[in-house]
């Protein structure tokens, strides 16, 4: 499924490509012996495997029919999309009854109508900009079996949504923080929207912006649902629309599908929407699988148990099932490219290094002040240490089986202002950390523990969710790693919606490692991360203004950049952004995985790809004729 750009982040709540299977020890390997393994096994595996990415080539035309089977690893919090902003598990649930204004084609570089054609006006007098966006004529929120009278989608949806949803702080939504703009003078400014007709409405931008589409572009429920529950029951009573008591046939779709069943714990039904408005040369609507039963299965092994059964369409395999996936595949694609006839057996695609990648940050919110690692956190000395600590070679080889490599930069090369130059200083070296250890404060005392300059031993807890096993063996490895400096880390392994609030709204945790959705493909996706004031700014958030002084620059490079429409001035903002980031290390990123994907050999592969930009492919498959 082709990602959604969006200029807000989510939290991962599924856990990578890769897993261990618990939390134990490896041995250590030496720094050649790591190398050696990762090469060899690289290109043996990538070797066997099939390497398809999206060149944007057209779609076949398909034929309707057939269930797709997949996988999913929890129930739904609920089926409202508001809450599904939160946690990226419903969100994939919810995903095939929503569409987005627009999309982005990565191969060529540009913006293309999705439920919306577009229009950029800009007031060079004025210094301001408006984006027009006109609906489609063919969009309905449809009910299952033409149960209710199918209702227009139409500009109201779109304008409600985001005055009264997605820009009421009461509601909190994740995007809230986006309607905000700083003006040259320091004043804040306000995207505001506007009704033009039943089909068409504006995005009003006080000032001229790099990407508007991106910072407009979003997905929708029904007005004529979501109004009602605000006015009978405010915030609260848009959050208690659609629970998951609800009938998931009451639920409309203006997407791909339908939900038509829900059992707890076991699965989710789909049925194909026939009021879908994508088309293919046959004007047969491109959503071709009749069905798609989601399994809750949240053990790995029983996953992949399942789809050598062929009863799963797809599966990502471990790093320990990835031989064992290799040798048993029947390759519907010859090493040129080219499509075969094979009808059973699977193909396995490999793909080069995640866009995204796993980062441990520190707990820097003053509500903690009085706590001994607020202050060991708050010093830029200390994170630049543990990024000294931080072992990516031994984690690649650990955890990741040699198929991954380590994340030095900020932006990813796909991202526009990536550059190469500008890189990680603090990598691997316990004597590197010592230095900068001492230069706080810090020393080892006769006991071998690290004390800070107040006497006081240096321990802290490291969070990690316990639905991620992958996680689970990187933390032991950072603990292990500590240990060598004196340094005492426990590993506090808690469930996902714990951490989601420990990160939101309690803020009582101390150090964790975690992913966030996005590729960052544009330097202002995660607005609502980078930003002080943003709802996921982890290490603090929600600043009324800035605590530190580096990052108050970051927001004023960050809004200075995005409003800078020539691309070279522009270049130098996103630079300095970048060697901030770098320097201070709120966040330390950890290592980019080599991924892989398997598809059952029963289905047509002429629309499926698997890159590093777009994941899977597969919305346009079809069953094998």
């Amino acid at each position: 499924m082709k990602k959604k750009f969006v200029k807000y982040i989510k939290i991962l709540s599924i856990a990578p490509l890769f897993f261990l299977s618990g939390c134990s020890k490896s041995p250590e390997m030496t720094l050649e012996e790591i190398e050696a393994y990762r090469a060899g096994s690289q290109n043996d595996l990538i070797g066997k495997t099939v390497s398809r990415p999206w060149k944007d080539e057209g779609w076949k035309n398909g034929s309707v029919g057939g269930i797709w089977n997949t996988s999913i690893t929890g129930d739904p919090k609920s089926f409202n999309i508001l809450i599904a902003e939160r946690d990226a598990e419903t969100a994939s649930i919810l995903s095939p009854l929503t569409e987005a204004l627009v999309d982005y084609n990565v191969v060529k570089k540009k913006w293309v109508p999705r439920c919306a054609s577009f229009e950029i006006k800009t007031d060079e007098e004025k210094e301001t900009l408006d984006v027009i966006y006109t609906l489609r004529d063919d969009l309905y929120w449809s009910f299952y079996n033409d149960s209710k009278p199918k209702v227009k989608v139409t500009s109201e949806d779109v304008v409600f949504w985001y005055k009264e949803i997605m820009c009421d702080e009461q509601i909190g939504s994740s995007s809230y923080n986006s309607q905000f703009m700083e003006m040259p003078d320091g004043s804040e400014g306000l995207i505001t929207i506007e009704k033009i007709d039943e089909l068409s409405f504006a995005f009003h931008f006080p000032r001229i912006v790099a990407e508007p589409l991106l910072a407009t572009n979003m997905s929708f429920g029904p007005a004529f649902l979501y109004k009602p529950a605000k006015e009978k029951g405010g915030a609260q009573g848009i959050k208690d629309l659609f629970s998951v008591a609800t009938d998931p046939k009451l639920i409309p779709s203006m997407g791909e599908y339908f939900i038509t069943e829900y059992t707890p714990g076991q699965r989710i039904v789909y049925e194909r929407n026939p009021n879908y408005w994508e088309k293919d040369q046959a004007l047969e609507s491109v959503n071709y699988p009749q069905k798609k039963i989601a399994q809750i299965v949240g053990d790995r092994n029983t996953e992949y148990l399942l789809f050598k059964q062929q009863k799963l369409e797809s599966y990502s395999p471990t790093p320990e099932q990835l031989d064992d996936m290799v040798s048993a595949a029947s390759n519907k694609i010859d090493p040129e490219g080219k499509l075969l006839s094979v009808k059973s057996g699977f193909t396995v695609f490999n793909s080069a290094g995640g866009m995204s990648a796993p980062m441990w940050t520190f707990n820097q919110n003053p509500k903690n002040k009085d706590e001994h690692f607020y202050k060991w956190f708050t010093k830029k000395e200390f994170r630049q240490a543990m990024s000294c600590i931080l072992n990516r070679e031994r984690i690649i080889s650990q955890a990741y089986r040699g198929l991954a490599e380590p994340k030095y930069s900020f932006f990813p090369e796909a991202n526009t202002f990536f550059n190469e130059n500008i890189v990680l200083k603090y990598r691997f070296s316990h004597a590197h950390a010592k230095k900068l250890l001492e230069s706080a404060g810090f020393s080892v005392r006769s006991d071998g523990f690290l004390y800070d300059p107040d006497g006081a031993k240096v321990e802290f807890d490291l969070t990690v969710t316990s639905a991620n096993p992958v996680y689970c063996d990187i933390a032991q490895i950072i603990t292990d790693e500590c240990k060598k400096a004196g340094i005492t880390v426990n590993v506090r392994q808690t469930d996902f919606q714990k951490l989601v609030e420990q990160l939101t709204s309690t803020y009582d945790w101390q150090s964790l490692i975690i992913g966030l959705s996005g590729a960052a493909i544009f330097p202002t996706q995660g607005s609502n991360v980078w930003v002080s004031s943003g709802n996921l700014h982890m290490w603090y958030p929600l600043q009324e203004k800035p605590a530190t002084d580096w990052e108050a620059r970051i927001d004023f490079l960050y809004n200075a950049a995005k409003c800078t429409i020539d691309e070279e001035k522009a270049r130098g903002l996103w630079n300095e952004y970048q060697e901030i980031i770098l320097e201070q290390c709120p966040v330390i990123y950890l290592v980019r995985s080599r991924n892989f994907f398997a598809l059952q050999n029963r289905w047509d592969f002429s629309n499926v790809y698997f890159d590093n930009m777009n994941g899977a492919e597969t919305r346009h498959v079809f069953l094998q004729q």
